[in-house]
């Protein structure tokens, strides 16, 4: 058996492999989560035109310089304009016209009287204090200007840049699809959740932590049902699923046992590699294409904690790329360590924790069975490959694995 090879190479070709996913214009409200993938510059101007912040009256702000409780200016009201209803554009001096919020101001006005200053009057108002010049008046262009440069490409749009984009009216932008991902499961030991449980039987958890990982990264995810140990019934799974996959994840059949049946089924074709990769839990590892379309493939190890670990150590990057979000690797956190870690030499572990305000305690036990732990764990103490221990207070690496980034 060959020595095992170091983390970094596998992602290495795993990023060396896998391309962006082709851009193309998509509507709006499907791009949430997703890296835009143009540069995106104003139109128009925000605001478009000169309107009002207050329900009021639009007026020459001499025309009522000298307005006070004790003695009120008083002016004629020549018209009313609402948003979206601009019938009056222009008004002459010693007159007022009542403006709504939103509303376009009318030419030869510069203030706005709020209502709270006058007594609402409809053929004259009253008024009992004295606006600044431009007050009230939302000037054209004061929060974009046109060809400002409002989302540069490779951001991540969120609902706020969705807005934007919208208020200048943007109705798609190229975007990067989300990845469809189907996730398989084998073995002939597994149940579907819901049905009965015979005694050298277990429910299908795997494909559910990983189809969530997937959709949680941004992907869309394709969850398989159960494959037995059967080589050809695996290829049958695997040739149905293609049709709809950018990338396939399979979990279990990759060790060195009899019934490995993903690396039984898929060695033949010389496309996808197997072998093992210095790093504890998720030492059995499986990666290449397959297909016509050359799809790329992640066969992880069977047991739940190595089968995560896996995809967070090699899957997420992979599905970034695709999606074009950087940075591919999920970012290190530094803490200090609440309890001693021991590690085997030449593999670099990842130690189940919980993190609390910039300490990290370590969390059951190293078993890659023990799901039950990676559901109590928040993050990952990265342990290096020279690492043979570390003691309590340390300073250490950790990925947060319920962090955005």
């Amino acid at each position: 058996m060959s020595e095992p090879i170091p983390v970094e190479e596998l992602l290495d070709r795993i990023l060396g492999t896998v391309e962006p996913l082709s851009h193309f214009p998509q509507p709006l409200m499907e791009v949430l989560g997703l890296a835009i993938a143009e540069d995106v510059a104003a139109p128009i101007a925000l605001p478009t035109f000169d309107n009002s912040a207050m329900d009021g009256y639009a007026v020459v702000a001499a025309d009522v310089a000298d307005a006070s409780p004790e003695q009120p200016v008083r002016l004629p009201v020549v018209g009313e304009i609402g948003a979206g209803q601009a019938n009056l554009m222009a008004m002459s001096p010693g007159s007022a016209v009542k403006i709504m919020t939103g509303a376009p101001v009318p030419a030869g006005c510069d203030a706005v009287v709020p209502y709270e200053w006058t007594d609402r009057g409809v053929a004259r108002v009253e008024i009992s204090e004295a606006p600044q010049v431009g007050q009230n008046i939302r000037r054209a262009g004061e929060d974009v200007a046109a060809g400002d440069l409002l989302v540069r490409e490779g951001t991540v749009l969120g609902p706020r840049h969705l807005g934007l984009l919208a208020a200048v009216g943007r109705a798609t932008v190229q975007a990067r699809p989300r990845p469809r991902v189907v996730i398989i499961s084998t073995g002939s030991e597994l149940r579907e959740v819901g049905t009965p449980l015979a005694r050298d039987a277990i429910y299908d958890g795997n494909s559910f932590l990983l189809a969530a990982a997937a959709r949680r990264a941004g992907a869309i995810a394709y969850r398989v049902g159960i494959v037995p140990d059967e080589p050809r019934a695996f290829l049958d799974a695997l040739s149905d699923q293609l049709v709809r996959a950018d990338l396939v994840v399979t979990s279990g059949g990759v060790s060195q046992g009899d019934y490995d049946v993903v690396k039984e089924a898929l060695s033949p074709l010389g496309t996808v590699w197997f072998g093992t990769v210095a790093m504890q839990p998720g030492k059995p590892q499986g990666f290449g294409v397959v297909g016509e379309d050359r799809t790329p493939i992640f066969t992880l190890p069977g047991n739940p904690v190595s089968s995560y670990i896996s995809f967070e150590t090699f899957v997420l990057p992979a599905l970034r790329r695709m999606m074009g979000r950087t940075p591919y690797r999920r970012p290190f956190t530094q803490a200090r360590l609440t309890a001693p870690i021991s590690s085997p030499p030449g593999r670099r572990q990842f130690v189940r924790a919980a993190y609390d305000d910039g300490a990290v305690t370590p969390v059951g036990g190293h078993g890659s069975h023990l799901i039950g732990d990676l559901a109590a764990a928040d993050s990952l103490v990265v342990v290096p490959e020279d690492t043979t221990s570390v003691p309590e207070g340390a300073e250490v690496q950790v990925l947060r694995l319920d962090e955005d980034f």
